[in-house]
């Protein structure tokens, strides 16, 4: 079996990730293609993973000319354009990173092109297939759960990042552009949702030139189930530590996930409330990708289609309506 011919848009410093994880998988992928508006960036990506790989500096030139499978798109989301779209004329398969577009309007065009053409598509929400996410969505369809009435998680970092991160127009804020991966954990782990309130403020970031952004926030949603989440984060934690840790209350389970691999699960309903604890390494990137690279192959249905992306999208801009109007927004 040959491997999928796979370029790259955008070569900016993310890229590298998804870059590293193809080459490692040689029998699967072959990096085809470096596509970015700076030449010298897709060379350089060139030069470092594939040094057979054509360069472009237009995606349309890239999909026309680079015989390719499919594309990974990693470009901020202020710079989307047609590229989904494009991608989907010319029969080529999506991974996009997330948000998949900073209006709702954009993000469902890409879902009409993909669908309409019938292309594989893939977002970049990779928490759903850490371990610990896994075995509970497992417990979850063997009905060991029950209803979910609570889930509480939290997104915490502190970082400047880069200078597009920082402006409201580039970015969409922490909560587009971070925190949709909790939002995204809520949805597939509780169910869609009907309602939202949310505060976001810019604190402890005021002086900071073009800080624009909010770097609190906190948010109550309300699901269809008539179960509701919890969602807060700041960028103004501890230096140098990531935190996206969520809990999950059920009616028959517990779980305690510290993050998408490790958990421990309590099971409420069973005399003496046992515990199982998840403890994993899973490369949850990597089986994103296989995912993708799976559903090519099969004609399969990858685990984040581009609609759960425009989905996803949907809440956190309700949010940002929210905290705008300082109202709840019905979804």
């Amino acid at each position: 079996m040959n491997p999928l011919r796979i370029g790259i848009l955008g070569c900016g410093n993310f890229a590298n990730v998804h870059a590293k994880i193809a080459q490692g998988l040689p029998e699967q992928l072959q990096l085809a293609a470096f596509c970015d508006p700076t030449e010298a960036k897709a060379k350089a990506f060139a030069e470092q993973y594939a040094p057979d790989a054509a360069v472009f500096t237009d995606h349309h030139a890239m999909f026309e000319r680079g015989r390719l499978n499919g594309v990974i798109i990693v470009i901020p989301p202020f710079a989307h354009t047609d590229e989904v779209d494009a991608a989907a004329q010319n029969g080529i398969h999506v991974l996009i990173e997330k948000p998949i577009a900073l209006q709702a309007d954009q993000a469902w065009a890409m879902v009409e092109a993909a669908e309409t053409a019938g292309i594989k598509t893939q977002v970049g929400f990779m928490f759903r297939f850490g371990e610990a996410v896994e075995q509970f969505k497992a417990l979850q369809a063997s009905g060991q759960t029950g209803e979910i009435g609570l889930m509480t998680a939290r997104y915490f970092c502190n970082a400047l990042h880069a200078d597009w991160w920082r402006r409201r127009d580039k970015s969409g804020g922490q909560v587009v552009e971070q925190v949709i991966h909790m939002f995204d954990l809520l949805r597939y782990l509780a169910g869609d949702a009907v309602s939202v309130y949310s505060r976001q403020e810019n604190l402890f970031h005021k002086d900071v030139p073009d800080y624009t952004i909010e770097d609190v926030s906190a948010t109550i949603i309300g699901l269809k189930g008539g179960g509701m989440g919890v969602i807060y984060a700041t960028n103004n934690a501890i230096p140098g530590k990531w935190i996206n840790d969520y809990r999950v209350v059920a009616h028959r389970l517990t779980a305690d996930f510290t993050n998408a691999n490790n958990a421990v699960f309590t099971h409420t309903d069973r005399e003496g409330n046992p515990v199982t604890t998840i403890e994993s390494n899973k490369d949850y990137r990597r089986a994103l990708l296989l995912d993708f690279v799976n559903a090519i192959r099969t004609d399969g249905v990858t685990r984040t289609p581009i609609r759960e992306g425009a989905k996803s999208l949907d809440l956190v801009l309700a949010a940002r309506r929210s905290a705008e109007t300082h109202g709840e927004v019905n979804v």
